[in-house]
């Protein structure tokens, strides 16, 4: 049978839940590549899911303690307890999978893995990551209650659905501080990507962050790989070409888009495509008006200069005139300490501030930040105290 032939008979996205399902019951080595992670946070895990996990990264060590940390395709929760006992007893970790087996071998640990740690800050939900706000396990009980028997039927059913996602929302609004995910969105339907990028930057706080390793390609995988359904469960045919990868979240909406760690050694290699595990940390927080309060940056160097991600150009040294927007979002991670800030002397209330045009570049002149009738004189000697400064 052909490989057309068979992906006519299953389908990737089938073929995907079937090996997942078996994989949570015998371990398939070939599923993804050795991953390393921190040997003490193994130590209250079952061996059960240790065996079952099936990643490509270790995002885990993007997470910081007491945050609320989403994990996109959390399969058999090995992740999900390494991060309960990095956010610790104030933070919380949540998980979206849709997978039946995988989400009960997970499910039946959490008791256990509560009581080792002293506390339980791990939940486990049913759902789409394409799709954050519909929990399939309230879904399942309206399925109970009404039976799909026609096609009547079916849009009462998806009435449903749109009730459950506004009234019983999984996941809410800019409720999560850190989303990961480990080797899990490659799976997803290319058409669907767009949406799950989008479902991503819904959910995150303003100020929130994605760490996510996945296995990319070092080029464009042809449409007869795709077909593969079962390469693609392989996460192999359905990789993101590498570039591709970074450019999805800054479409998406995301700024300080960075490769966070890169395996210089392919994985896999497919008819002389390259396979390797990429992982990837961008943030949430670049919507909202352009306002001006006479502001500037700085950027330090060290190179001659630097564009953002919304076409701003900062040369080496330079009184770059921004945003208060852009102000106040380079000076946060990821940019850590490029930019010299500048604040007026006399600040601009934001009830007051004018629009500022970001699609020019302009240099912010001493004057702007001083005042027009700035006529300080500072002797030299005052700044020498005991000791001197010459």
């Amino acid at each position: 049978m052909s490989i057309i032939d068979e992906n006519q008979r299953h389908s990737s996205e089938a073929q995907v839940r079937e090996r997942y399902s078996a994989a949570a019951n015998a371990l398939e080595p070939s599923l993804c590549c050795p991953v390393s992670y921190n040997s003490d946070h193994l130590q209250i895990i079952p061996q059960e899911i240790i065996d079952r996990d099936y990643g490509c990264g270790d995002p885990t060590q993007y997470v910081r303690g007491g945050e609320t940390v989403l994990d996109l395709g959390s399969g058999g929760g090995k992740i999900c307890y390494i991060l309960s006992q990095v956010v610790g007893a104030a933070g919380k970790v949540i998980g979206v999978d849709c997978n039946r087996e995988m989400l009960a071998l997970a499910r039946s640990h959490q008791e256990t893995v509560a009581k080792s740690l002293g506390y339980a800050n791990v939940s486990f939900h049913c759902g789409l990551i394409q799709d954050l706000a519909l929990d399939l396990d309230l879904l399942a009980k309206e399925l109970r209650q009404r039976p799909v028997a026609d096609q009547f039927d079916w849009l009462e059913m998806r009435a449903a659905e749109e009730r459950l996602r506004r009234e019983q929302t999984m996941i809410a609004d800019g409720s999560i501080d850190c989303i990961v995910s480990n080797c899990v969105l490659n799976l997803v339907r290319r058409q669907d990507r767009a949406q799950l990028l989008g479902e991503m930057h819904r959910v995150l706080k303003r100020g929130g962050r994605v760490a996510i390793s996945d296995i990319v390609s070092d080029q464009d995988v042809p449409q007869q790989l795709q077909q593969d359904a079962e390469l693609w469960s392989g996460c192999i045919s359905g990789a993101y070409r590498e570039d591709a990868f970074l450019k999805a979240f800054e479409d998406a909406g995301f700024h300080g888009v960075a490769i966070a760690a890169r395996e210089e050694e392919p994985w896999r290699t497919v008819q002389g495509i390259e396979f390797r595990s990429l992982t990837v940390t961008a943030y949430k927080g670049k919507a909202g008006p352009c306002l001006e309060r006479n502001q500037a940056l700085v950027y330090r160097g060290p190179f001659r200069k630097v564009e953002d991600d919304d076409g701003h150009l900062f040369r080496r040294g330079e009184r770059t005139a921004v945003c208060d927007k852009t102000f106040h979002l380079l000076q946060n991670a990821p940019y850590d300490e490029a930019f010299i800030p500048i604040e007026p002397r006399e600040e601009i209330p934001l009830e007051t501030a004018q629009d500022f045009d970001c699609r020019r570049h302009a240099l912010r002149s001493p004057q702007d930040t001083k005042g027009a009738a700035y006529d300080l004189t500072v002797l030299a000697d005052d700044c020498c105290g005991d000791g001197g400064c010459c």
